[in-house]
């Protein structure tokens, strides 16, 4: 059907993809899938299930964390947190004056078909130098493949390349990160080619780095006056130039891959921006939902220098209805989007603005912080409630069901093949028709 076309014709053109091997679009290599935007274009996992129907499997995952799984090959990959008791223990002894709790913070990697464990590695124990907000965890950043390397991603406790067998390749300590009001680190890595880009912006001095993948030497650092934001970088490559964009509350910013230079910049979003870009067809799609929330809808062919309140922004919307913590989906010319972290839906026309539905209240789907997830002319919403509602893609509001585990969901779903996974509070959930 034309959607259809519409959405092969965009993968096509999507620039953000790890590119180390031809398999990537059968896996899910970083936190929003294969092609950096929440879009699968292979793959039909089921529409219905519950804790009695449709489960393959469900394993306990240890302690607790909202990093999206990783996916490639026969693994599946996990990060985590895990509270110890080793703090109260050394107090009872007088050894020191210990702090109210240790975090062990894990890697494993489990088996597809059975969801058993093959490996775990324990890359850090410490006390955390931040609390959390209520609803996050210590492993909310996501890691990435290239299909030959894990590169597990902690944030302020470290990034660790292992192979994928669980050998320790290097690490990277890049400081701590002072978060605004302790809400909890969120911004997680990107890899086009050997490089990889990571987003440092919080209370201290932020800066943007790239990275040798190989090695994890710094290629460049670009210093940014930002507080505190969370969204993931993307890369776009556009008329043969690869950059950097990367959405904040002073300015959305794109950066030239190979050397940092500056190429564009956009005020606009308001505060503490959390979404992840998306793109296609040369634009650029970047949205917040906090103070001043908004959607900024950016050409790449006519963005240079400062284009705040340019013609570079074909379209705009400045109320409420933007998403704060989840990332939109851009489903061939249809922008999918949730209000606030609430199950309020809207679907935009992506190249003209126009509203094609919504706000739209989502039954039984209350808070949502899992991004949007696109796949076989289905859209999938995950909340924290524990539901996940399942959506025609299409120009009318149109459920096609409304599934819950016993959990709630924090992490984004993942799509490989005929599965789902749903990692829970406490569970990963492989989802699939028996």
């Amino acid at each position: 059907m034309k959607g259809r076309l519409l959405i092969l014709m965009g993968l096509c053109l999507l620039p953000g993809l790890v590119r180390a091997d031809t398999n990537g679009s059968a896996y899910w290599p970083h936190w929003r899938g294969p092609n950096e935007n929440g879009l699968v274009s292979q793959g039909n996992p089921p529409v219905v299930w519950s804790e009695n129907e449709n489960i393959r499997w469900k394993v306990a995952i240890p302690g607790l964390g909202h990093a999206t799984p990783i996916v490639w090959g026969d693994r599946i990959y996990v990060q985590t947190a895990v509270q110890t008791e080793q703090a109260a223990a050394e107090a009872s002894e007088g050894k020191r004056e210990a702090p109210p709790y240790i975090f062990q913070f894990k890697v494993l990697a489990l088996d597809r078909k059975s969801g058993k464990t093959v490996w775990e590695k324990t890359v850090r124990e410490v006390h955390p130098h931040q609390g959390l907000h209520q609803t996050s965890s210590f492993a909310s950043t996501s890691g990435i493949t290239d299909g030959k390397h894990l590169y597990a991603f902690f944030g302020s406790q470290g990034l660790y390349c292992f192979d994928l067998d669980g050998n320790l390749k290097w690490e990277k300590d890049l400081g701590d990160l002072e978060i605004k009001s302790s809400w909890g680190e969120g911004s997680s890595p990107t890899i086009y080619g050997n490089t990889m880009v990571i987003n440092w912006d919080h209370q201290g001095d932020s800066f943007i780095v790239a990275l040798d993948k190989r090695s994890g030497k710094e290629i460049w650092r670009k210093p940014r006056r930002e507080g505190t934001s969370w969204s993931t970088p993307l890369v776009v490559e556009h008329k043969g130039k690869r950059q950097v964009i990367v959405s904040a509350s002073r300015r959305t910013r794109s950066y030239d891959l190979s050397t940092g230079e500056l190429i564009w910049e956009c005020g606009g979003l308001g505060s503490n921006v959390i979404p992840m870009p998306v793109h296609a067809n040369g634009i650029v799609y970047v949205t917040s939902g906090h103070r001043n929330p908004a959607i900024q809808a950016i050409s790449l062919d006519k963005a240079k220098g400062d284009i705040t309140d340019s013609d570079a922004v074909l379209w705009s919307i400045y109320d409420s209805d933007t998403p704060y913590v989840s990332s939109p989906l851009l489903y061939g010319d249809r922008l999918y989007f949730l209000k606030n972290r609430n199950g309020i839906l809207s679907c935009y026309n992506a190249k003209t603005g126009e509203a094609l539905f919504g706000p739209q209240r989502l039954k039984g789907i209350r808070r949502v912080y899992a991004s949007l997830v696109g796949v076989n002319d289905r859209v999938y919403i995950s909340g924290l409630g524990g539901g996940t509602m399942v959506i025609k893609n299409g120009p009318k509001f149109e459920v096609l069901a409304t599934n819950t585990i016993d959990e709630g969901i924090a992490a984004s779903p993942v799509v490989v093949g005929d599965a789902i996974y749903l990692r829970g509070d406490r569970h990963l959930y492989c989802i699939a028709e028996d």
